[in-house]
């Protein structure tokens, strides 16, 4: 049995499969995705359609990101932030044109439902982005950080890089956890394009969005599995770039 996490999507169905495939499930193994299912690649409507017929046959938790909240409100209610619009929302909501009325409010549903973070029994945090709440997500006062917060990774970095004093304050939120899983902040900013570790913090977003691959890591063994760059399946597109 095997937990394996899945970094950002980001509307790219077909990187998506073809990393499924690699994985060789068996349905014993659990999946927690970290959320921006959408926004991006052309198909961010049916990468929920398919996720939703997916945890049908599979163990899946499905953690809510920035650009899912965006959708959810657009799907709610036809808003829009020009944010959203300029970086990824475009191309999302041509993506539904020829999703039926019914499917829009599956879509809708499963992203209200979608929990902020999960915590396993081994003191194991998976969440979208960060917090940066002393005593642990659990007592974050501002939600949003959950979705947006780059401190966590940010000052991780610094630390593991003995850039900072390892008796900070603020490096106790770290030791709440034995572990953290993150996306949000693709480590192509930091050239990398697999999955990277600093502190206790794996930040598995390798920029799918762009021009990255999508990636997944086995939480035990930290085996790493990833598509082919994304790019490589939608030429004719610029994702987020």
């Amino acid at each position: 049995m095997r937990t394996l996490v899945i970094g950002d999507i980001h509307g790219g169905l077909k990187a998506l499969v073809q990393l499924l495939a690699k994985l060789k499930l068996s349905q014993k193994d659990t999946l927690i995705f970290l959320g921006d299912y959408v926004d991006g690649w052309g198909q961010s409507a049916q990468v929920l359609s398919f996720l939703l017929e997916f945890s049908k046959k599979q163990e899946c938790i499905f953690i809510k990101g920035n650009h899912d909240l965006w959708c959810e409100r657009w799907l709610r209610d036809s808003s829009t932030e020009q944010a959203w619009l300029a970086h990824g929302g475009a191309a999302t909501i041509k993506s539904y044109e020829t999703v039926s009325n019914a499917e829009k409010t599956k879509h809708l549903r499963f992203l209200e439902d979608m929990p902020l973070y999960y915590l396993d029994n081994q003191r194991r945090l998976f969440l979208h982005a960060g917090f940066t709440a002393e005593n642990g997500v659990e007592e974050e006062d501002v939600p949003q950080n959950l979705f947006y917060d780059r401190t966590l990774w940010q000052i991780a970095m610094q630390a593991e890089a003995n850039e900072i004093s390892s008796d900070e304050p603020y490096l106790r939120r770290f030791k709440n956890y034995n572990e953290i899983f993150i996306g949000h902040t693709p480590t192509l900013r930091f050239d990398q394009d697999t999955p990277m570790k600093a502190l206790n913090v794996w930040n598995i977003d390798t920029g799918a969005a762009f021009t990255g691959k999508l990636s997944a890591i086995d939480v035990n063994s930290k085996k790493i599995f990833q598509s082919e760059p994304v790019t490589d399946f939608y030429p004719s597109e610029n994702g987020r770039n």
